[in-house]
């Protein structure tokens, strides 16, 4: 499905900031998994993720998706069949556009409609929106007319997930989407995001600095370090560890303790 062969990324080479972000990645995903990936800061997490998405070309490498090689396709074509949030709650919505308005913006921009206008929202649209709207649980099937703006950080969030989700991608991006929201609103985040990515039967990747959730969530779970992936864990091998398992299985595969006080103090 998503295939990675022999990615590598290095940044300012040849200068004293030199910084091999990518080294040598390979991986394969199936039709329908959701991979959990952890990592201290600077372990390439991000770094993976951009050079799927498309935000840069890696040094060397390829990328496929269903077949397709995406490894010089430029991001915003990439966009039509990969869908991605962030860390902060106010990427990947438009805040002065109403909620109907960018659910609009996402779903027209579609392979399907990409030709479409605000022009052609039309009634049935409308009540599909709504409908999607509703399965949030958070009344706002009844504000869409209110800017996106006013909204909480847990809501837009929410939102940003029905967004990238509304027309399913291929492949879902999830680059730490819950970590700066408070605890209560994160879990009911994690549990949308649960029940939208398996219900939907979506592929999917990730980033979490908890590792409970990581080993909780999804089927399958990376570890990655200096640009590698250092671990990956999955079936058999993956039920039943425990946090403090993976921090040993962590060190017997890079060599060395996981020291990164976010991760660790997450999972106190």
């Amino acid at each position: 499905m998503l295939e990675l062969h022999q990615l590598s990324k290095t940044f300012n080479p040849g200068t004293v900031n030199e910084k091999k972000a990518l080294d040598n990645v390979s991986v394969t995903l199936e039709e329908g998994d959701f991979v959990t990936i952890v990592g201290s800061n600077g372990a390439g997490k991000s770094t993976l993720f951009n050079a799927v998405a498309g935000d840069f070309y890696t040094d060397e490498g390829s990328i496929l998706l269903d077949g397709q090689d995406l490894t010089y396709l430029p991001a915003y074509r990439r966009s039509r069949q990969i869908g991605r949030l962030f860390q902060d709650p106010m990427r990947g919505t438009a805040p002065h556009m109403t909620i109907e308005e960018n659910l609009a913006l996402a779903y027209l921009r579609t392979a399907k409609h990409q030709k479409a206008f605000f022009s052609r929202v039309s009634k049935a649209d409308k009540e599909f929106f709504r409908e999607q709207l509703a399965k949030l649980d958070m009344g706002l099937e009844d504000r869409m007319r209110q800017p996106v703006g006013l909204l909480s950080g847990g809501q837009r969030q929410a939102l940003t997930l029905l967004m990238a989700t509304m027309v399913p991608p291929r492949l879902l991006l999830l680059d730490e989407h819950t970590a700066a929201l408070d605890p209560a609103t994160a879990e009911k985040v994690l549990a949308l995001t649960r029940e939208i990515v398996e219900g939907g039967h979506l592929t999917c990747m990730m980033i979490t600095h908890n590792m409970k959730n990581a080993l909780e969530l999804g089927n399958r779970t990376f570890m990655m370090d200096a640009g590698r992936i250092v671990l990956d864990l999955k079936g058999q091998e993956r039920a039943g560890l425990t946090v403090e398992d993976l921090l040993e299985r962590f060190r017997a595969g890079a060599g060395k303790r996981l020291d990164n006080d976010r991760i660790l103090l997450s999972n106190d």
